[in-house]
């Protein structure tokens, strides 16, 4: 997009012709103490040959992760069919509109419904919208789907959620007249208390949580009924290749984020959202629907039935203000998943897991504990190291060696400063874990040698 700016003598016309006579002026109808006194404190503004050379320079900043990626707290180094590249170039996809005309939409609105479909199926719900913006926004149109249904303000929200997942919730209900309480953790996992109360109008929980434990899903859905809560659980699509999905277990909502499901790692983003629940909560549901149906020549036909924010009709009183879904990504989500099916979902699932005990076992015998070692984990290991020194060593080491993902844990739980996450995928070779092993033990041996 060509880079285009107004000078003063563009505004100076604009403002003139609304009758103005500075910016500042257009704000006055608002209130006054809601107004920042002071000017932003940003710099002054680029030709465009600054700002692209302004730009490339933090651009250089970014490094990819050409080895081995451990990565996690939420984004994976997955694989995926090449298939998934190639499709979702095609022109009809690429530069598709939203479908609001299903009589030339078919194609999308079909790969949308197919979309819906798998996600239902790989959460254990009734249903599932046509994507969210990513995990994080989907969390928080739970917490408010909950609150719009019970007619209740407080929300509960395990601490085990990622945190920008909580961040979101908190930014979305800071506004209006709710609570958000969070869960501690107790030994790697939530540790609910007496927080839940007839007051609660949701119990939020992820599967497995940010530190990579197996969080119990049976009690919270139990939590949630007795008091006539929602329960609502964001989970890691890979992992519902072995645990069981919370929809089988009884939750009211399911939701997460679909960068596992064939979307590359992209420096943190984009990606997708996704958002499933029971038949009964239909027309809560936040997004849109896509169903079908047959034309009147009897063939199958697709078309939007639902779009809740129903902005051009209900306006302020629409149960949501989402008004679209991540179609490109999403569709990435949806090749992905049909080129997979469940056993090879299943599959990834079996050897993420089992390079993760591998990993363990190898870190362990170097010296390295486990941070919560009565705690389950799927493909991701929360280790303890002496010092944060040592585990600042430790990440250094191995980046020099090509290797990447360690995590710390204490720029979001204090007391964690020692904790770090490093997780596995179908893609961890062996090799590279034999890597990561004598990586270890030199980092560890030098630390015993000072």
């Amino acid at each position: 997009m060509p880079y285009i700016q107004n000078s003063d003598a563009d505004r100076e016309a604009m403002l003139a012709e609304v009758g103005v006579g500075s910016v500042r002026e257009l704000f006055d109808s608002l209130p006054q103490d809601q107004l920042l006194d002071r000017d932003l404190a940003i710099d002054p503004g680029l030709n465009e040959d600054q700002l692209q050379r302004h730009l490339a320079k933090l651009g250089a900043e970014n490094l990819p992760a050409a080895g081995a990626c451990f990565l996690g707290g939420g984004f994976y180094d997955h694989a995926w069919p090449a298939l998934v590249d190639h499709l979702m170039q095609r022109s009809e996809f690429l530069t598709a509109y939203t479908p609001y005309q299903p009589e030339c939409s078919q194609g999308t609105l079909q790969w949308i419904y197919e979309f819906q479909t798998m996600i239902a199926d790989m959460c254990g719900c009734d249903i599932a919208n046509a994507s969210m913006y990513d995990g994080a926004s989907a969390a928080a149109e739970a917490a408010l789907m909950s609150m719009n249904a019970t007619r209740r303000s407080k929300v509960v929200v395990s601490a085990g959620m990622h945190p920008h997942a909580r961040a979101t919730i908190e930014t979305y209900l800071k506004h209006i007249d709710a609570t958000v309480v969070v869960a501690p953790l107790k030994d790697g996992v939530t540790d609910w208390g007496d927080l839940v109360d007839d007051q609660t109008a949701a119990v939020m929980v992820q599967q497995p949580n940010y530190l990579g434990n197996v969080e119990a899903m049976a009690p919270v859905v139990e939590l949630a009924k007795a008091v006539k809560a929602h329960s609502v659980a964001s989970i890691y699509p890979v992992s519902m290749g072995l645990l069981k999905s919370p929809g089988e277990q009884g939750f009211d909502i399911v939701v997460g984020d679909g960068q596992s499901l064939g979307v590359p790692l992209g420096y943190g983003g984009p990606s997708f959202g996704f958002f499933a629940s029971s038949q009964k909560a239909v027309r809560k549901l936040p997004g849109r629907l896509v169903g079908i149906s047959e034309d009147t020549e009897g063939k199958r036909a697709f078309t939007l039935a639902f779009q809740t924010r129903e902005q051009h009709i209900r306006r302020e009183k629409a149960t949501s203000n989402i008004c679209t879904n991540n179609a490109l990504i999403a569709l990435r989500g949806c090749m992905h998943m049909a080129a997979l099916g469940p056993e090879g979902l299943e599959e990834v699932a079996c050897v993420s897991r089992q390079r993760a005990l591998e990993m363990t076992t190898i870190l362990e015998q170097a010296g390295f504990a486990r941070a919560f070692p009565q705690a389950a984990f799927f493909n991701e290991v929360a280790f303890r190291a002496a010092s944060e020194e040592q585990l600042l060593q430790f990440k250094t080491a191995m980046k020099k060696e090509g290797l990447y993902g360690v995590l710390p844990m204490g720029r979001d739980y204090p007391g964690m400063e020692n904790v770090f996450t490093m997780a596995c995928t179908e893609r961890t070779l062996q090799e590279d874990l034999k890597r990561l092993g004598k990586i270890a033990t030199s980092v560890l041996q030098q630390e015993v040698a000072r």
